[in-house]
């Protein structure tokens, strides 16, 4: 039976219930996924970042890339912008086709592969330089095992000296010192408000609210700085560097998102 895409976002009775990993595809709605431009805000991002990614990937001799969380293209077409050969992929058929439409207004074919993160090469095949998993994506995974299995198929994706680059939210200052997150560098659009309606240990509940009065929500799991680094060395990455918000200093409060670049070279005698 083909999967049906849902009209609406349906968390049932009680929306804090909602810790499952399969739950996101119910989540990236139509009418949502038509808005998630509006957040990001393609110019804006690109600002804001600069030539991050592609300065490390460049550093670290990268050229073939997998984007396992494409969502609506904007890395993918950034990277094909700078030259790089990519393979775009994401567990939402409907970000698929809006990262499709982007890449196609900007002269780009992207080569697409829907895709689950748990049986990533069931459906991926070959070997790349670099593995990026960006935009908070990695947080969509509730349940212990399914990230250390993600985390297993990207590291058996990779050549035998390829990098992983993982981004996540700094969840460590909204639990511990509940901190607002900020929205100078991934999420830049300027009419829209992205808030934490609910975070405890295992939840991270966020309402987007655009301007014209729609309201949608996700439901992640806040994963924790050191865990995140934990769990990368324990699937076989020899050697993981954490970045702040692009090496960037704040002067005030705590970085937004951490970027993590992962080594599977091997390192003798680590």
């Amino acid at each position: 039976m083909a999967y049906m895409q849902p009209q609406e976002q349906d968390f049932g009775s009680d929306p804090l219930e909602v810790r499952d990993t399969n739950h996101y595809q119910e989540e990236y709605i139509h009418a949502f996924v038509d808005k998630w431009d509006e957040l990001i805000d393609w110019e804006r991002r690109a600002e804001s970042e600069g030539q991050f990614f592609i300065k490390t990937l460049k550093e670290h001799n990268k050229r073939k890339v997998l984007d396992v969380a494409t969502g609506t293209g904007f890395h993918s077409v950034q990277l094909l912008n700078a030259g790089f050969e990519v393979s775009s992929a994401d567990g939402s058929p409907v970000m698929l086709a809006k990262a499709f439409e982007n890449a196609f207004k900007r002269k780009h074919i992207l080569q697409t592969i829907q895709a689950d993160w748990r049986w990533l090469n069931r459906d991926v095949h070959g070997k790349f330089d670099a593995v990026i998993c960006l935009g908070n994506s990695f947080t969509h995974l509730h349940n212990e095992n399914d990230r250390r299995k993600s985390l297993a198929e990207f590291y058996a994706a990779l050549r035998h000296d390829g990098i992983l680059i993982l981004d996540q939210r700094n969840y460590d200052a909204i639990l511990d010192k509940n901190e607002e997150p900020g929205h100078d560098y991934y999420y830049c659009g300027e009419n829209v408000k992205a808030t934490p309606e609910h975070v405890d240990d295992s939840l991270a509940r966020f309402r987007y609210e655009f301007s014209d009065g729609d309201v949608y929500h996700l439901n992640m799991f806040p994963i924790r700085k050191n865990y995140v680094q934990k769990l990368l060395y324990d699937v076989g990455f020899q050697r993981v560097t954490t970045y702040a918000d692009f090496k960037q200093t704040r002067k005030e409060g705590e970085p937004d998102f951490f970027i993590h670049v992962a080594e599977k070279k091997y390192i003798e005698g680590k």
